[in-house]
């Protein structure tokens, strides 16, 4: 069988639109000199788009055009000056005048033969060839439809402006509200590429938004929905995570977790390039045990972030101090990051973003999610969320990555039940135990999987104090650990007995 012969095509100018995420999506920016069609409900932030796309042709030396049916100069310089922005530099032209909404204009705006193009048009057409842009943005394709009144008419004036604009070398953007009955796709058929940006509504918390290239001729870009943010400053564009793209060689060594008895549990350690479940009732210890392990990584010299969706930073601090387990020393310097997330807030996309930087800017070895309870029930309005999860799980494995995952479940006795199932994407799993013995509630450890070393199978009892965790010795005589309800019947001494017990 032969093998295709590889295309050399032609490498296209490309026009940034100033957001770099989005030129990530789409490979590099607009290819230049062609016409887009950018694509939203209001308030889905194209206009915003529109003034990034053109201050950042300004920061290039490029000349800019901001053609205007639907605002004023003064709102748009409002909406500028609210993301810290001025629009010095760029050329703004009010299509419509006060005196072109008047009644006795009303018949005037457009000329009545199909032959020639309406005042509109040539008022756009004028103004390009007086201010000789590089770039354009036509806000918005919905008026044009409305003065046009005719849908042959209103596509012969959009195809008269695309050919202008190719002639020019102008790359142009033009908004449009989706206001066009559904199912209109006459300008996805004459733009050179398709941006559509959405949003979600009546959901707890901000507005999630996402976009979507729907087409962009003779390049390749990143499909799919892409998670971005319209906030003081502009947009920000989460790419979609591609864990297949980011795979880097490393040692799959196991880091100790700082306590002896743990690390013979695990087979070793955390293991580099896999992730580790931390799976029990509330209050047993998981968030304390991964601190631990995160202490023992910070005294290694290594980085290390942790992401909190349940517990405030100021609680975590206060009984990690208590418990002399020590990394509030290690926030002072760029060695630790611990950031307390709000899930009503942040979305999957944005959240992924996060830990790709920690990983790839920061030089983060060791990783921690608490908890994934929140993270998958509490994200209104994100799609696919546990997909996203084994996506970024996959992509901190292959980029060797030691991550500790933190999992809730039901009640503080029983079996543990949980709402979602993580255990598929688990390399190890940490299982958290009450159990009962000698008319005391004490805790109980077990690994009931790991991937990548040979784990004890044993259940060994620990507990929470002044020195931190302390996991004892294999504990023999459980009967009913498995079935959620544990009892303890030997005589093997425990660590609540004391020392005193411990020798008789």
């Amino acid at each position: 069988m032969k093998k295709p012969v590889p295309l050399n095509l032609p490498t296209q100018l490309r026009a940034s639109t100033g957001i770099a995420g989005l030129d990530d999506v789409m490979g590099g920016g607009f290819p230049a000199h062609h016409l887009y069609l950018i694509e939203g409900e209001p308030g889905a932030g194209k206009t915003t788009l529109g003034i990034q796309f053109l201050l950042e042709g300004v920061a290039r030396g490029e000349s800019g055009l901001y053609v205007t049916l639907s605002e004023t100069g003064d709102e748009l310089r409002t909406v500028a000056a609210s993301h810290g922005w001025t629009l010095d530099g760029l050329k703004i032209f009010e299509l419509l005048s006060v005196e072109g909404l008047s009644p006795d204009a009303e018949q005037s705006i457009l000329h009545p033969s199909e032959v020639e193009l309406g005042e509109t048009t040539r008022g756009v057409m004028a103004e390009v060839e007086k201010s000789r842009p590089t770039r354009v943005v036509f806000d918005s394709l919905s008026e044009m439809r409305l003065l046009a009144q005719d849908p042959l008419r209103y596509r012969r004036q959009i195809l008269a402006l695309k050919h202008f604009f190719a002639t020019r070398g102008c790359t142009v953007l033009m908004l449009d509200d989706k206001s066009a009955r559904e199912g209109d796709l006459q300008l996805h058929s004459i733009a050179h590429g398709v941006l559509s940006l959405s949003q979600t509504l009546g959901e707890y918390g901000e507005d999630k938004r996402f976009l979507r290239v729907a087409k962009l001729r003779g390049v390749k870009f990143r499909g799919g929905e892409h998670d971005f943010r319209l906030d003081t400053g502009g947009i920000s564009v989460f790419p979609r995570l591609v864990a297949a793209e980011h795979h880097v060689r490393f040692s799959p060594a196991a880091a100790s977790t700082g306590n002896a008895g743990l690390d013979a549990m695990l087979g070793g350690g955390l293991t580099y390039g896999s992730n580790t479940l931390f799976a029990g009732p509330s209050g047993v210890g998981k968030t304390t045990t991964a601190m631990a392990c995160l202490a023992a990584a910070l005294a290694r010299g290594e980085k290390v972030s942790y992401y909190l969706f349940d517990e405030g930073v100021g609680t975590l601090l206060t009984r990690c101090d208590a418990l002399g387990i020590d990394i509030r020393s290690y926030l002072d310097n760029s060695q630790f990051d611990l950031v307390s997330l709000d899930p009503a807030q942040v979305s999957a996309g944005e959240f992924a973003n996060m830990v790709r930087e920690a990983v790839e800017e920061r030089g983060v070895s060791v990783l921690g999610i608490d908890s994934l309870n929140a993270y998958l029930q509490a994200m209104p309005g994100g799609k696919f969320l546990m997909l996203q999860m084994h996506e970024l799980l996959t992509y901190l494995n292959q980029r060797g990555i030691a991550t500790i995952l933190v999992l809730g479940q039901h009640g503080l006795f029983g079996d543990g039940r949980s709402d979602i199932d993580v255990s598929y994407l688990s390399d190890a799993i940490l299982s958290f135990r009450y159990f009962e013995a000698r008319g005391s509630l004490l805790k109980a450890l077990s690994v009931v999987k790991s991937r990548t070393s040979r784990h004890e199978l044993t259940i060994r009892e620990f507990r929470l104090g002044a020195d931190g965790v302390d996991v004892g010795d294999a504990l023999t005589d459980f009967e009913g650990v498995m079935n959620g309800v544990a009892t303890y019947r030997g005589h093997q001494p425990l660590l609540s007995d004391g020392p005193a017990i411990a020798k008789a």
